[in-house]
């Protein structure tokens, strides 16, 4: 069920609901391409680095007002069309006691791997109230945000699973794959359990006010389209099929998907996320018909002349310009050290260039 055949009373007449992403999201017409940018609230801002000084990114996750603070900043500095939920991916594995940080430089390490079938009871159902913290921020963005969609998020299974496996970010996903390939039951229970985690998440983002959800398959694109098919497909689709019901607009990404961008969409998402080494208008082809697109401008063209960000930008347009419906991002995070000013430009010119 994709967002267009949910059944109008089933539909949130939100006061966000005629935004210009919900618009693009649902494949209508729109009074502009609508922009936000994965990462925007985060460290190329120094309004951010001063918020977070001395409290680590776990922590921080866990402040309800810390939250909303970081979370609105984008909004107001650069007017993008959505607020992204302001976490990281590994909180619900933190919140149903998984013994992780989140170390600078590095990123999420695990303390214990998860690597046989005993592992698997250390992961329990997620409750509401295991992030309660998660359901108070977004109470208070939503009546901040107003008109403005806050979208929620959530890491998919097969991205959580290779933390869980090699107790950290990995270029190899030796571990993981060994799993997949060399025990394929194991392998299926973990992504299932997951799967179960990451709706839990989705959910209550969703019940307490957000518009939209996306789905983060960072790693995806370590694995070919056979094993994407046969061993991740199955749970990231159960993720989708289990908020279908909410008529919220859910958008699945990855970096590297190129040739899982068919897949991706197969797993039941509304909104594809298609990172910059694809041009748009084959990514349509690929994806088919029915799913509106998001993406996909080089993040790194952020950091050249505003005349050539504008000519690349211009690009993405012109590629994006016959898709069913287009949300305008980049092909993947913001990088640390982007210009903040950039970013403000660049919604400025992608809504001036595209006004109806």
């Amino acid at each position: 069920m994709s967002a267009n055949d949910t059944p109008a009373s089933r539909q949130p007449q939100t006061a966000t609901y005629d935004s210009a992403f919900l618009r693009a999201c649902r494949r209508e017409p729109v009074p502009y391409t609508p922009v936000w940018f994965m990462r925007q609230a985060g460290r190329s801002l120094p309004e951010y680095r001063k918020v977070r000084e001395g409290i680590p990114m776990l922590e921080s996750c866990m402040r309800p007002e810390l939250v909303a603070e970081i979370t609105l900043q984008p909004v107001r500095r650069h007017d993008v069309d959505a607020a992204i939920y302001f976490s990281d991916i590994v909180v619900p594995l933190k919140a149903i006691g998984i013994d992780l940080d989140i170390k600078p430089g590095v990123g999420p390490v695990v303390e214990q791997p998860v690597r046989t079938r005993a592992d698997l009871r250390r992961l329990r159902d997620l409750t509401p109230e295991d992030v309660s913290y998660v359901t108070e921020a977004v109470g208070l963005l939503v009546r901040e945000l107003g008109p403005t969609p806050l979208i929620g998020f959530a890491g998919a299974p097969f991205t959580l699973a290779s933390y869980l496996i090699e107790g950290g970010p990995s270029r190899t996903y030796e571990n993981t794959k060994a799993m997949m390939y060399g025990d394929p039951e194991l392998w299926a229970d973990l992504l299932d359990r997951l799967s179960d985690i990451t709706a839990a998440f989705l959910k209550v983002q969703i019940e307490a006010g957000a518009s939209a959800v996306q789905l983060f398959d960072s790693w995806a694109g370590a694995l070919s389209p056979a094993d994407y098919r046969r061993s991740v497909l199955p749970a990231s689709a159960k993720v989708f099929r289990a908020v279908a019901g909410y008529g919220v607009p859910r958008i699945h990404f990855g970096v590297g998907t190129g040739e899982l961008l068919g897949l991706m969409g197969e797993a039941g998402a509304d909104v594809v996320g298609v990172d910059w080494r694809v041009p748009l208008d084959e990514a349509a082809r690929r994806v088919g018909p029915g799913k509106a697109l998001q993406g996909n401008l080089d993040p790194a063209a952020l950091f050249a002349p505003r005349r050539a960000l504008e000519a690349k930008a211009r690009e993405v347009l012109d590629a994006g310009a016959k898709l069913e419906g287009h949300v305008f991002n980049l092909g993947h995070g913001v990088m640390p050290n982007t210009d903040p000013d950039a970013l403000t430009r660049l919604v400025e010119y992608v809504h001036t260039q595209t006004a109806r």
